[in-house]
Formats: C-alpha cells, structure tokens, sequence
C-alpha cells in the first residue's frame, strides 16, 4: 500500500514540475487576474484605439471622445479641438502628451494650472493639405513622429517635415530604434534620416496588412499580419512562423502585438481576445470574454513597466497582470454552478458543486501550452457536493445522497448515509465522517480500499466539523447545534458519553462554534475569536495570545491546514495565509488574496493542497490557481512617487483650483475661498491595498493614521504658506517617497500688501494729523489751562473774600452777639435797678411811716402824703419804662412786634409783663416793678395766659421766651 502511495506522489511530482520550473514565467493554467474598467466607470467612449504611460506614472487612452487619463484611482477626460476621436497617444520625457486625430494632431502640456491642446497643424507647409487621420505617434529623441494612411509627419525644432509616398501607408512600427512602415502594394520600408528605404527581400513577398512588428532574438523581426499569421525576418527573406499561435491568429485576425516580460509576445485578434505566446510559438495563455475580458475586440495593447498588460477595447478597457501568483479559471456560461469543493487526482481536476461532479483533463506531463478546460458532468452525481478528500492515495465524493468514492471518471458509491460533509482519519485503521445524521467509521478491506464500517449509535446530530483530541475524544459542531464532545467505545461503534457545551461553559454562544486543528492543538472559532478549552476547568477561555497577532483574522470562521506550518484562515469571505514556522514571529499574508475577497462560498471554504507551493482554490463560480513560489520569486515593487491630482474649491460651489497638483506654478488661494479639496493617487496598478498618510505643515502637528482615502478636504484655513505632505503603501509594507505640495492661502483684503500699505499711509497722515492736531489741542490746553488756573484763581479769591466775609459776618455776629449780650446784662441791670430802686422807695415809704418829729410824733398825714407821692412817682415813673422799652427793643427787636402781630389786643401793661416774664423775672420782682402786690402778679398772669391762648401744660415763661 505504501508503494502505491509513492507512486500517487511520484506521480503528482511529475505533474506539477511544469507549474514549479515556469514559476517565475506566465502561467499556463487559468488566466491572469483582469481588472475591468467599463465605460460606466471611465464615463467616455467606448473604443479606445490608443495607449501610453508617461514619466509620472499616468495612463493615457485614445478614446472615442477624446483623451483619457487615469492615475490608479481617478478618471479624467480631455477634448480635442473639434471633439475628434483621439487614434493615436504618446508621451515623451518632458510631460508632454501627443495625441492625433482627424486633420489634427498637437499635444498637451501643463499651462496655468490645466492640462491645455496645443495644435501643430498650423506648422504644416501650406502646399501641403492634411484630411486624413493619425493612426501612429512615436518619440524619436527630439523627433515627434505622426503617421497617417497618405503621410509622416516629422515635428523637430518647432518645424515639420513631410515625408510621402506614391502609394499608401498602413501603419509605422516602432522596432528599438528603427522605423518601419508598410507602403501598401510595395511592401516594408525603413524610415531613416527622413527617407524611405525599403527592407531586403531575396525570398517570397510577405502578405499584405502587417499590423506589428516585434523584436525577435538573434536580431530577427517577428512580424505579425492580419489575415497571414506571424513571419520571421532575418534581414533578407521572410519566413512563416508556423505554431498553433499562428493558425489562431489567422482565423481570429490578428490587430496588433507588444512584447511582454522579455520573452513573450502578446497579440490582440479582432473576433476572439488576445493570447500570449513564447518565443517557440506555443500559446501560453488565450484571454477573451468567456475569461474575463470585457469585449474580445483588441483596438489596442501596451505592456508597462510593471508587468500589466494593457487591452484598449472596442467597449471598454482592460488590465491583465502577469506573473500574477493568481491565475483565474470562471464558468462564465453557468455549466457547473456554485463550486464547493475541487481536487486534482489522476491528472484530472474535479469541482464539487451544488449541481454534481464535474472533472476535466488536468495539464499533462511537461505540457507547456495554454490548457483549455472542458468540464463535463460526472455521470450519476447530480446533486450536491460538500466535500472532496483524499485519503491515503484515495479520492472521496460527499455527497447529499451519501459518500462516493471516485476512479477514473467514475463514482462508486460506499456509503449511503446521506450528506457527507467531512471525512478525516480516526487512526490507521479507521475513518470517522461528519453527516447529516451523526458520525459514520469506514474501515479498509482487504485490497486496501476504505470501505463503510458502522454508524456510530447514540449520537445523530448533524456534524459539520469533526476533530480527534489527543485524549481520543471526538469532537462535533454544527454552526446551529452547539458544540458536543463524545466518548466512544473501545470498539468505535458506540457514543458512550456525550457533553454538550454552551454559555455556561464560557462559549460567547451556542452559534457559529467551529472547531479546527493547528499546530497539533484544538482550536474552537466564535464570532468573538479564538477559544481554547480547559481540561480541568471544564471551560473555554479566549485565546488571547494567537487573537492579539492576527487582528481582523481573530474571527475567522475556517482554519485549513496548508502545510509546513502554514494555514488558511478564512474570516467570513476574506483569506489569509498565516506562517507559524519562525519561533515569535507570525507572518500574515492577506493583501495579495483581496482579488478574491467574497468570491467563495460562506462557510463551505475550500482551499487544496496540490504541492508545497500551489494551492487550488475553490470560488464560486470555478476555481484559482495560487503559486506561492511565484509570489515569493517576485522582486519587491519599486513604489512611484504620489501624485497631487486636483485641487479643488469647496467653499460653497465646486471648482477646480488647480487639475494638476504637482505643477511647478505656484497656486495661491483667496483668503474668501479656503476650503479645499486635495486628491491624491498612487499610480501602481496591480492588485494590491493602498494605503495613504498625510500632513499639511502649518496646520496639522503630526502625520494622519493611515487610510484607504485618497482625498483630503480642509475648511476655513488661516491665510499663510502651506505644505501638504503625503506618501503611500502597498500591502501594509512598501512605502513610497513623500511627495509634496505647496500652496498659498492669500490673506483677506484687510491684511494684505497694499492694505498693509494703505494702513500704513494712512497711519503716516493719521500721525502728521494726530501732530498738527496735539499741538492745536496743545495750545488750546495751555489757553484753557491759563484761563482755568484764572477760573480757579478768581474762585479762589471769591473763596477767600467769602472766608473772609464770613469771617467779617461771625465776628459781626460775634460782637453783636456780645453787645446783645451786654445789652442784655444791661437790661438785666436795668432792670434789677428799677426793682432795686421800687424797692428802696418802697422800704423807703414804710420807713416814712414809721418816721416821728422832733416831739415824738408821726409825720402828718399831709407831709405823709407828699412824700408818698414823690415815691409812687418815683416808682411809677414812665421814664425809667421809657428806657427799659428802648433797651428791651435794642436786644430783642422783634419780639414787641411778633407780640402785637400775633395778638394785637395787648395792652401796654400786658406788654410790660410779657417783657418781664421773657427776661424770666420772679413774681415778687414783677411785684416790685409793677408796683402790685403779688397776688396782683398771679392774677395778672393768669389774664395774660388766656389773651395769648397759652395751652395748660405749656409755662408762660417758655413759651413767651421762645418768641
């Protein structure tokens, strides 16, 4: 058995060596990945008849509607003059784009910010009229050359000359250096020094319609026509290059050819595609619509400096990459349906499918030459394939209505336990298969062939995933049932003990729970990552160390074995291929897969194992070859630099500031205008992730994060000088050179040079015033500082004369006070001295009284009499009132007369009393003055009291004083 087994090995070595020995070459099984660019998204015409690259990176098309432009990520369209289709494209050193037309040709250069024509036809000589087309523009050193049907036009220093024939032309070749055009009827000429030479020929005529015209080793010409196939040149004689290519291109009409990767030589037919041959003939790869081109006329072809082929179409543009690690194979016409599963065996390939079994002849032993697949149904495996697995030299069919094995195009059926998910080996003598309905052995017989054994009782859930543990127990998930792990019997055919694991055993849920082995190690998958199990907890917990380093893979819902430590993880459409091979260090490749993002079938992920090198892959609608040895051989990509594509205003309306961001001229923005739009491209164009980071000095502190995103908008930009910096990377590792860009946002009105200088005029006037002004105003304080110290001074002397007056006033005051004072005390005294006086002439009348004569006896009565009246006199004497009224009236001049105003009624006794009691005399002085006893006093004030109205609890004496 095991010799067999080395023969199945042996064998598939043998197979594969043409796949490893051409791993730095174009492949021949499947195509190259394309890229379709429709009119949808180019959004021109749909013929392109022309293709360039220029010095920056930037394709150019010859488009139906004029010239086209594409930088990787965005679109531009130009118009010719009179909106001619554009036949011809090239571009030379200095940046120029040249493009021709019907009875136009110019070219394009960057002027004021904008891609601007510039027209040649006016340099023309005027004897010559141009109304044909270009069909032919090449850069010759300083030469432009421009081919139509009638002429060759040649543009050096400013001038054109012409160069004609009697006949016709076809088309000028670019040949290294040489010039070569085919005159019709005459055959091929050499353009040198402005003439027309023809080429030797001692030997048959070449058919008429070359239309390319290659390089070919040892110095030979390999020359392609229309309608005859390819030729070879020596120098002397032609002769037909006789290959398959070369019936192919005759039945499919050769259009135009480019030499590719050095050694091949791609061709464009005008009813089926383009193929790729070597230089023995042998046709290497044939791409056409069923492949995956967009439209099987090729208007025009070019190779670019990064292995991309190039296929302007009748309806569309296509990019092929060769030496691609990924070649394609699609069932464009829906033959086989949703591909589930392939595998190669006994050189034929077979792809499990929603609809059957389907195989086609594989590539046969050192067959170089591009294989075409013709799948055909497998008879009796209609139905639905889940898995294909080879096993010890053997190749198993699960299908829904069981599991088959599978010989030289044929099924035989082994088991009849429907839906055979998957098969894997139990140990060396058994093979434990996940069905619909539980788990089933199978065990080989005696010939070595696996045979059904058993299906293993009490356990009949649906088993998706089956894996062995080291311990020997079997584990079973199912997306939708849970996780389970089953004890068997020491003979196999029984579950002896069954635990089912959900939440409670640390699972994020009983959902999508699948189970894989790496590295000799269970892993369990979950929509929160990776989980390992503990035997001794019972419990899983997350897997933190292998999550952490695989990022976006930690959620990977399939894990597959590729290999020498290495494994697919497939994270719901999205693949990675993870190295486990270096101690500490986990290599991810991811970016390289994109193409194939979402192309195969969720959850039923297939990827096969052909050699340690080459994987088959299984996608949706077919299948893709992976050669790891050709992604590992290729040369690390020199990156371009990134181009500023568009500057835009975006302030309230869109427009363009500048279309060409790398110009020289500067681009200054008003200050009104400084929101803006900065997009930017990497011009690299094989299928990779591009990344881009930037940072506008000025504005921002440090670099962006980096981003998909390849245009950058900034609002309400302070006026000053920016500088926007930005570079690239592919696949998460190449880094291109930073490339940058100046620009100006102007300041507003207010700040700017000739306001700066206007303010500054002004501040001159404003200061010539300002001092013409001070000095007015300095006069004017000096007037009205001298008239206020006046003001003050006068105010000053008013104070001190008011000062002085009231000083005058008090001391009047003063001495009135004082003289009021004295007329007071005199009036007290003179009063005292009219009380005095009464009373002494009153003592005095009683000591008359008591006076005898000389004899002892009383005065008479007449004497008595006399003398009384003299003293009554004496004490009722008006004279002395007289002078007391005066005195009174002197120190008290408003009393009289507020007494007589008030109560006019007074009599001039009431008067004397009111006087008496203001100057508060006693009742026995009112007496005396008087001259009434004191009884007459109390009655008499009582009658006062009530003239004047006193009220009871008012003093007399208060309240006359208070007059």
């Amino acid at each position: 058995m095991k010799l067999r087994n080395l023969k199945y090995y042996l064998f598939y070595i043998a197979l594969l060596l043409p796949l490893c020995t051409t791993a730095a070459n174009i492949n021949s099984i499947g195509v190259p990945y394309i890229q379709n660019y429709s009119k949808s998204v180019y959004l021109s015409g749909n013929q392109n008849w022309s293709i360039a690259k220029d010095k920056s990176g930037i394709m150019y098309f010859g488009n139906a509607q004029g010239l086209l432009s594409y930088d990787g990520r965005y679109w531009q369209q130009y118009e010719m003059p009179n909106r001619q289709i554009v036949r011809a494209v090239a571009t030379d050193p200095q940046g120029r784009i040249y493009a021709g037309g019907f009875g136009e040709f110019g070219y394009w250069k960057v002027a004021n910010k904008r891609l601007k024509y510039y027209s040649l036809t006016s340099l023309i000589p005027k004897d010559h009229k141009m109304t044909d087309e270009i069909w032919k523009i090449y850069i010759d050193g300083k030469k432009i050359i421009f081919q139509s049907f009638t002429s060759i036009y040649i543009y050096e220093d400013k001038k054109i000359s012409i160069v004609k024939s009697k006949g016709s032309f076809l088309f000028l070749h670019k040949v290294d250096k040489r010039f070569i055009v085919e005159e019709l009827g005459k055959g091929l000429f050499e353009l040198s020094k402005n003439r027309l030479v023809p080429l030797s020929n001692n030997g048959p005529a070449l058919p008429e319609s070359v239309l390319s015209i290659l390089p070919y080793k040892n110095g030979k010409l390999l020359i392609g026509t229309s309608k005859g196939g390819l030729f070879l040149y020596d120098g002397q004689r032609y002769s037909p290059f006789i290959t398959a290519a070369n019936a192919f291109l005759q039945t499919y009409q050769l259009n135009n050819g480019v030499r590719v990767l050095g050694k091949y030589y791609a061709y464009g037919t005008i009813l089926n595609g383009l193929i790729i041959i070597d230089e023995e003939g042998n046709i290497i790869q044939h791409i056409n619509k069923s492949s995956g081109l967009q439209n099987n006329t090729i208007l025009s072809i070019y190779a670019d400096n990064e292995e991309n082929l190039w296929a302007g179409l009748d309806n569309g543009i296509d990019r092929i990459e060769l030496n691609s690690p990924l070649y394609f194979y699609f069932d464009k016409t829906g033959l086989f349906g949703t591909v589930y599963s392939s595998r190669i065996y006994k050189n034929k390939i077979y792809l499990g499918t929603n609809q059957g079994l389907f195989s086609s002849p594989w590539i046969a032993e050192n067959e170089r030459s591009f294989k075409t697949f013709n799948f055909k149904l497998v008879p009796h495996s209609q139905g639905q394939i889940w898995d294909l697995s080879l096993i010890d030299g053997q190749l198993f069919c699960g299908h829904n209505d069981g599991t088959y094995r599978i010989n030289d195009n044929t099924l035989e059926k082994i088991s009849g336990t429907s839906g055979g998910w998957t098969i894997k080996k139990l140990n060396d003598d058994y093979l434990i298969q996940g069905t619909y309905t539980g788990l089933v052995l199978y065990k080989k017989d005696a010939s070595g062939l696996w045979k059904y054994f058993y299906k293993i009782e009490n356990f009949a859930e649906p088993s998706r995933y089956v894996e062995i543990d080291v311990k020997g127990d079997i584990w079973v998930s199912h997306a939708y049932r849970g996780l389970y792990k089953l004890s068997l019997s020491p003979d196999f055919k029984k579950v002896t003990h069954i635990k089912y694991y959900d939440e409670r055993n640390g699972l994020p849920s009983s959902y999508n729970v699948n189970l894989f082995t790496l590295e000799n190690k269970l892993l369990y998958s979950s929509d929160e990552g990776f989980l390992t199990f503990d035997e001794i907890s019972n419990r899983f917990t997350r897997y933190e160390t292998l999550n952490k380093v695989i990022g976006s893979f930690a959620n990977s819902n399939k894990v597959i074995s590729a290999g020498d430590k290495r494994y697919w993880f497939i994270n719901h459409g999205k693949m990675a291929l993870i190295d486990f091979g270096q101690p500490g260090i986990i290599k991810i490749d991811s970016n390289r897969f994109s193409a194939l993002d979402g192309r195969m079938v969720q959850y039923y992920e297939n990827i096969s194992k052909i050699s340690n090198q080459i994987y088959l892959i299984s996608v949706d609608d077919g299948f893709v070859i992976y050669n790891a040895m050709q992604s590992q051989n290729k040369e690390k990509p020199i990156l371009p630099s990134v181009l500023i594509r568009k500057v835009e205003d975006i302030t309230d309306t869109y427009s363009i500031i500048s279309e060409i961001g790398n110009s020289e001229s500067e681009i200054e923005i008003p200050f009104v205008r400084n929101n803006i739009r900065i997009s930017y491209a990497l011009p690299y164009y094989r299928e990779a992730k591009i990344k881009f980071q930037y940072y506008l000095e000025g504005y921002s502190k440090q670099w962006s994060d980096w981003s998909l995103a390849s245009q950058k908008d900034f609002t309400n930009l302070g006026h000053g000088n920016y500088k926007f910096l930005v570079r690239a990377k592919i696949n998460d590792q190449n880094l291109s050179e930073v490339t940058s860009f100046e620009f100006t946002i102007l300041p507003p009105f207010y700040a700017s040079n000739w306001a700066l200088a206007f303010y500054l005029l002004l501040l001159t006037v404003l200061l010539f015033i300002g001092k013409k002004l001070y000095k007015k105003k300095l006069l004017k304080d000096q007037l009205s500082i001298t008239v206020k110290l006046q003001e003050e001074k006068e105010i000053f002397l008013k104070k001190e004369a008011e000062a002085t007056e009231k000083q005058i006033i008090k001391l009047q005051t003063e001495k009135l006070h004082a003289e009021l004072a004295g007329k007071s005390r005199e009036l007290a005294n003179s009063a005292m001295s009219l009380v005095y006086k009464n009373e002494l002439l009153k003592k005095i009348s009683e000591e008359i009284l008591k006076l005898k004569d000389e004899h002892g006896k009383k005065l008479s009565d007449d004497q008595l009499k006399r003398i009384q009246k003299v003293i009554e006199e004496g004490m009722n004497d008006e004279r002395d009132w007289n002078l007391f009224e005066s005195s009174f009236n002197e120190a008290h001049e408003s009393f009289f007369k507020k007494l007589k105003t008030n109560h006019p009624d007074l009599v001039p006794n009431d008067l004397k009393l009111c006087a008496y009691l203001h100057m508060n005399m006693s009742s026995k002085e009112l007496a005396s003055l008087l001259n009434i006893s004191l009884r007459g006093v109390e009655i008499r004030r009582y009658r006062l009291r009530k003239k004047l109205n006193v009220p009871h609890d008012k003093n007399l004496v208060e309240f006359l004083m208070e007059l």
